[in-house]
């Protein structure tokens, strides 16, 4: 092993708000002490504990567009969910929105600034 994995960061135009999206997404806590303002906003913990994501500031980020290869989705998260149709309808009130594609155990979605993750179930 080289190293450890420490945070997943995530380029998006307003971090704040996206940070608030997966914060109740995915029940994490917002981390001010490392976070910088609203150009870099920290979910999880500190360095070195998981899950953690950072959220970064880049104001003319060119969204995914979902299964378009020319703009690929770039990274995308896996959310294991208890209830899909539960989960499906808090992540759309949360300001997701459902994206073409599915499968045997996942539904693909994109977050308020446009990038593809997945609710799968078992």
């Amino acid at each position: 092993m080289i190293g450890q994995l420490r945070s997943t960061v995530i380029d998006c135009p307003d971090p704040r708000a996206l940070a608030g999206f997966y914060a109740e997404l995915l029940g994490l806590e917002l981390i001010e002490d490392n976070s910088d303002g609203d150009e870099w906003v920290v979910l999880g913990g500190p360095p070195g504990h998981q899950p953690r994501i950072a959220f970064q500031q880049a104001p003319d980020l060119r969204a995914p567009a979902w299964p378009d290869p020319e703009r690929p989705q770039q990274f995308h998260l896996d959310v294991t969910v208890d209830d899909i149709e539960a989960a499906e309808r808090a992540a759309l009130a949360l300001g997701a929105r459902r994206l073409p594609g599915e499968g045997d155990g996942f539904r693909v979605y994109a977050d308020p600034a446009g990038h593809p993750f997945c609710l799968c179930w078992d």
